[in-house]
């Protein structure tokens, strides 16, 4: 796995690649509060036969951390930047894994350009409405305003960054402590409560492009890999199934584990990955395993 850095509209957008770059891609979306740390044993799993790459979005990570007057933490600002990053690697054909904060931005990403889009791997990420019911405390509906007992800094408490960790794993002994230490050490930088109170009440602005995206799912029928943790309460299992709805041929796959499936079972989702990808992508994305399978049994 190597350590690198894009420049995208004056920022420094961390990421981390693995595999070779001949490979079928897949662009590796994280959510909140963590960051292409997320996907650090998924891309060990799966290195030998695609080409990964996983960057943190600016305010998240090793990217670049603007304050909030200096740069708008948006959803669609966000996916602005991911889009031209896209373009920076030179990225034309991908299969997307969407996780949390990544699904609003993978999704306004394939239904901006669906020709990118060769799969979609959806885990713990919404795309239809009413089954958010953890959110609205905090803002929810466009016409609300948040809270007024509300505070920008409980977002980023300790004990708030274990739970979305904890609650729901099978075994808390499965879960490696570097992940939230790290989080909340990120977290806890002058100024981020700002950025992710900001977020938090940009996402208000994603339930009014459902309606879009399940148009493009429809029209486009993308492969779509559904890999969720089933005893999740930011995005409970609910979600997961509308999607069976749109995609004729979308599987679904409900795991024994919380919001962070792949802390527990990044071997199972890089399994199913594989099989789903091996039977789907289609020839001209070069999956190599199909080439030597179809020569040996030419010959």
């Amino acid at each position: 796995m190597k350590f690198k850095k894009a420049r995208v509209n004056d920022l420094d957008i961390f990421y981390r690649q693995a595999g070779n770059p001949a490979n079928p891609a897949i662009l590796l979306l994280h959510g909140f509060p963590t960051s292409s740390f997320l996907f650090r044993d998924l891309m060990r799993d799966l290195e030998d036969h695609y080409y990964l790459v996983a960057p943190d979005y600016p305010g998240f990570g090793q990217s670049s951390f603007p304050s909030v007057t200096e740069f708008e933490y948006s959803f669609d600002n966000l996916a602005n930047v991911m889009e031209d990053f896209i373009g920076v690697l030179g990225l034309t054909r991908m299969s997307v894994y969407v996780m949390d904060y990544g699904a609003p931005i993978g999704f306004r990403i394939a239904a901006n350009h669906p020709e990118w889009i060769d799969a979609l791997i959806v885990q713990n990420g919404n795309a239809y409405e009413g089954l958010e019911t953890f959110w609205d405390p905090v803002y929810w509906k466009s016409n609300q305003a948040p809270a007024d007992e509300f505070k920008p800094g409980e977002l980023c408490t300790f004990g708030k960054t274990y739970w979305r960790y904890a609650n729901g794993a099978r075994n808390a002994e499965n879960l490696s402590p570097d992940t939230w230490t790290m989080d909340q050490a990120l977290l806890t930088r002058p100024g981020h409560d700002a950025v992710q109170f900001q977020l938090f009440t940009s996402y208000r602005s994603t339930p009014p492009l459902y309606p879009a995206w399940q148009a493009y799912f429809r029209q486009h029928q993308p492969p779509m890999l559904i890999v969720w943790g089933r005893n999740d309460r930011v995005f409970p299992p609910a979600g997961a199934r509308p999607y069976l709805r749109d995609l004729l041929h979308a599987e679904l796959h409900l795991l024994n584990t919380g919001h962070f499936v792949l802390e527990e079972d990044h071997a199972t989702v890089a399994r199913l990955m594989d099989d789903f990808l091996t039977r789907k992508l289609p020839p001209a994305c070069g999956n190599s395993r199909q080439l030597v399978q179809a020569a040996y049994q030419w010959h």
